[in-house]
């Protein structure tokens, strides 16, 4: 009932906003772990922009330095400065001029890009793989450089080669090392597969060093050079490989190669499509023995 002669207040306090419907319910507000997992999707995508960043910046980086190194290492060839009666093709390694002589005619004996790779790592890396006083034997010696700039590092070596290409092989190894090696470095045939084994028995012949360079391309003796790797690879061998990637058939012989080796890469050089590797036998070498 009304209290005598005073009017009734109704005061009611509209306490919901303007615009907000009284049937719209308001939104929850966001709890700790769902900031947590904003702030920890926006640090993801700023990890994955940052290494995207890094990659690109390697990539130059790998890029740069593979072209340099590629420069350094195409820089040792020089052509004469005047054209005599013999044709032949100038480098330079440990300080001394090499002159090979190619003979075009036969695929062994022209000088392939993966030799002068393989003669640079030898020079520059005589730190940790110092030539002096080892026993060296190349596989597919060629035109011989290989086996020249070994020698000239101090290495008592041993050059291999069909016998087609033992004349210029002989021709290059003699005129580069006569007076200048401690060791006169043998240049003899080798066919690759059961042959070795007589030419090379174990009992008798033990190498340090097993060089090669672009031994690996579409022949049919594959198996045979494998099997050469294989016994001629003892206990503390070490094998130095450079090879140029050309089609399938290397990639599928690396593959096998590292079934029956520890293979490390050491050079990896696009520009020139080389790749340089070191490898030593599974059951009698550890990772980190030189």
């Amino acid at each position: 009932m009304r209290s005598s002669g005073q009017p009734e207040i109704c005061c009611q306090i509209d306490l919901i906003p303007k615009g907000f419907k009284r049937d719209q319910q308001p939104k929850p507000a966001l709890d700790f772990h769902t900031i947590l997992k904003g702030d920890i999707l926006c640090a993801h995508l700023i990890m994955e922009s940052q290494q995207c960043e890094e990659s690109s910046k390697t990539g130059e980086e790998d890029t740069a330095v593979d072209e340099e190194l590629a420069k350094a290492i195409l820089a040792r060839q020089f052509h004469p400065s005047v054209i005599g009666p013999e044709t032949w093709e100038g480098y330079i390694f440990s300080g001394l001029e090499i002159r090979i002589k190619e003979s075009t005619d036969l695929y062994g004996a022209v000088l392939w890009p993966s030799a002068l790779v393989l003669c640079h790592f030898l020079e520059t890396n005589r730190d940790k793989y110092n030539l002096m006083d080892k026993n060296v034997i190349e596989l597919g010696a060629g035109t011989g450089l290989v086996s020249i700039v070994s020698s000239l590092l101090g290495a008592k070596v041993t050059s291999t080669d069909l016998p087609d290409v033992l004349g210029n092989l002989q021709y290059n190894v003699t005129c580069n090392t006569k007076g200048r090696c401690k060791y006169v470095p043998l240049v003899t045939e080798l066919v690759w597969g059961p042959e070795v084994e007589q030419r090379f028995p174990q009992r008798t012949h033990y190498f340090d060093y097993i060089l090669a360079a672009d031994v690996v391309y579409a022949h049919p003796y594959l198996d045979q050079l494998l099997d050469t790797f294989g016994h001629l690879c003892q206990a503390n061998t070490q094998i130095l490989w450079a090879m140029r990637f050309r089609l399938d058939p290397e990639n599928s012989f690396v593959d096998r190669f590292g079934e029956r080796f520890h293979l490390e890469e050491l050079y990896d050089l696009p520009s020139l499509s080389i790749k340089l590797y070191r490898a030593w036998r599974r059951d009698k070498r550890t990772d980190d023995t030189v």
